[in-house]
Order: C-alpha cells, then sequence, then structure tokens
C-alpha cells in the first residue's frame, strides 16, 4: 500500500476483510494486485473522486466511484489500480472454493460469473461493511460469532444479487439432541470468544447450515442467544456484590465499556443502573 495509506484486516476462517483508507491523493505509478482464484468485493465508504483501474492492460475506468459504490473482480485476471484522491472502503475476499462450498451446502452448483455493473450501489454491502467497522477497529477482540454471521450475510447476498443463485431458507431446525449440544456449548464457553464452526462441528453442520437451522429453531442467531445468555448471566451477577469490570470479563465482554454498551442496548439502562434499580 501507498505511504499514508492506513489498513486494518479482519481475518475469519473462511476469508479476509480489510478496511483502506487515505486521507491524500496517490498519484504515482498504477500498483499491480496479487493474483489469485479469489473474488474482490469492494465498497465504498465515502465518495472517491478519481480512480484509474486497468483489466488486463485495459483501462476499463477512469473516474469516480460514489458512497454505497460496488465492485466485484475476479483477481484470477491481472488488474492495475491507481488511486488519484482520498478514498474510503471495505474490501471483502473470498477464495472461489470457499464459495463454492457455501453453494454446495445450500444444495446449488459451482459459482457462476459474478456480475456487477460498473458504479452499483449497493446498500446492503454497504451496510454490512458498516457493521463490520467496530470489529475492524480491533480485530483482536472482535466477536467472532458477530463477524462470522455478518460475513455468511455477505456471501447469500453476492451470490444470489451478482451470481443469480436462488438461496431457499433451512426448512428444518435443529434436532433436539443437536440444539441441546449447541446451546450447551454455547453456555460453557460464554466467558471466552468462540467461532461459529466450533459449535457448529458440535451438531456435524457446516457453519452456514448451523447458523440457519439454529435460527428456525430458536428465532435467533447463535451470537444473538450468546450475547442475550452473557446479558442474563451477567444480571446474576450484578445481584452480588461483584464489581461491574469483573463481571464484564467472566462473562465474556471485552471489558466494562464493552459490557455497558451491549448491556444498554438490550435492557435500555447500564448495569450500575440495573444494579441500583433490584436493590430499591
Amino acid at each position: 500500500m501507498s505511504i499514508g495509506t492506513q489498513v486494518t484486516v479482519l481475518r475469519s476462517e473462511s476469508m479476509s476483510v480489510a478496511h483502506v483508507r487515505s486521507e491524500h491523493a496517490v498519484k504515482k505509478e498504477s500498483i499491480a494486485i496479487p493474483n489469485s482464484d479469489s473474488f474482490s468485493t469492494i465498497v465504498q465508504l465515502r465518495p472517491f473522486k478519481e480512480h484509474r483501474l486497468w483489466r488486463n492492460g485495459r483501462l476499463v475506468h477512469d473516474g469516480s466511484h460514489a458512497q454505497g459504490a460496488l465492485s466485484i473482480t475476479h483477481l484470477a485476471e491481472d488488474w492495475r489500480c491507481e488511486h488519484r484522491s482520498a478514498f474510503d472502503n471495505i474490501r471483502f475476499t473470498i477464495d472461489r472454493k470457499v464459495l463454492s462450498d457455501f453453494l454446495l451446502d445450500n444444495g446449488k452448483a459451482s459459482p457462476p460469473d459474478l456480475k456487477c455493473e460498473p458504479g452499483q450501489i449497493d446498500p446492503v454491502m454497504y451496510h454490512l461493511g458498516q457493521a463490520l467497522l467496530p470489529a475492524l477497529a480491533n480485530p483482536e477482540n472482535a466477536d467472532k460469532l458477530y463477524v462470522d454471521h455478518i460475513l455468511l450475510a455477505f456471501q447469500a447476498h453476492l451470490v444470489s444479487r451478482y451470481g443469480g443463485v436462488d438461496l431457499t431458507p433451512a426448512r428444518h431446525g435443529l434436532s433436539r439432541r443437536q440444539l441441546a449440544a449447541a446451546t450447551a456449548y454455547l453456555a460453557e464457553h460464554a466467558s471466552r470468544k468462540i467461532s461459529t464452526a466450533e459449535v457448529a462441528s458440535i451438531c456435524d453442520l457446516s457453519t452456514s447450515h448451523f447458523i440457519r437451522a439454529f435460527k428456525k429453531s430458536t428465532g435467533r442467531t447463535p451470537h444473538r442467544w450468546l450475547t442475550e445468555y452473557r446479558i442474563q448471566k451477567a444480571q446474576d451477577l450484578l445481584l452480588s456484590e461483584t464489581p461491574i469490570a469483573e463481571i464484564a470479563v467472566s462473562c465474556g465482554f471485552t471489558d466494562q465499556s464493552h459490557l455497558t454498551h451491549v448491556f444498554s442496548s438490550i435492557c435500555r439502562v447500564s448495569p450500575a443502573v440495573w444494579r441500583r434499580m433490584q436493590r430499591k
């Protein structure tokens, strides 16, 4: 990346997401994009006034991108770019095999060509990118279940909107055994970061199938279920004299501030206020 460009990267078991931004124009020789059998999806978080893009040696774009504009490139081809103004975007990179496995898990064939009109505005991709900004600001402490859920939504939208694939909702939820095993595992490991893949393996299911079946059974995503469980656990501990900072860590939150933010969004009051209310 060029001098002055800020990059933060979030990696999951299936793909990577990068927040790339620069406050300055970079007028220099074009930059070659490394080849791989992957798809790169870039969504602009703010207007990008001047940008050039070459595909296999041919200039295919020389102009601007609006906020929310999307571009999809197959990195097996030769791409070069030149950033000629300040920019701010989110870049999703997913291997073709990962996308193929996602489709096979949903009973579909290998992925078709992804087609995206130049300058396509996509509010869904824009908001998915926005939803990942807190995780990208602190990748080491990102909630794995939350990130997995957003990335699954990204894959589903990508293949349905730009690949023409019809994805139908899961017909069946988890069996009683699977649901009991999954919720017991989530509860037992609530104090640490949990990935969707490890819970899905308990049920002998793929990640995407597990998330859809879990939501069918509970009405909640695994991330939402675990969040509510952690808040309930925090409420139980708030009835004691345990310091709120200790409660936060023991319930799987990064720190007291993180607990306060999530607790307040669900309970409409902060943990400290909730504790005082219970003592009246």
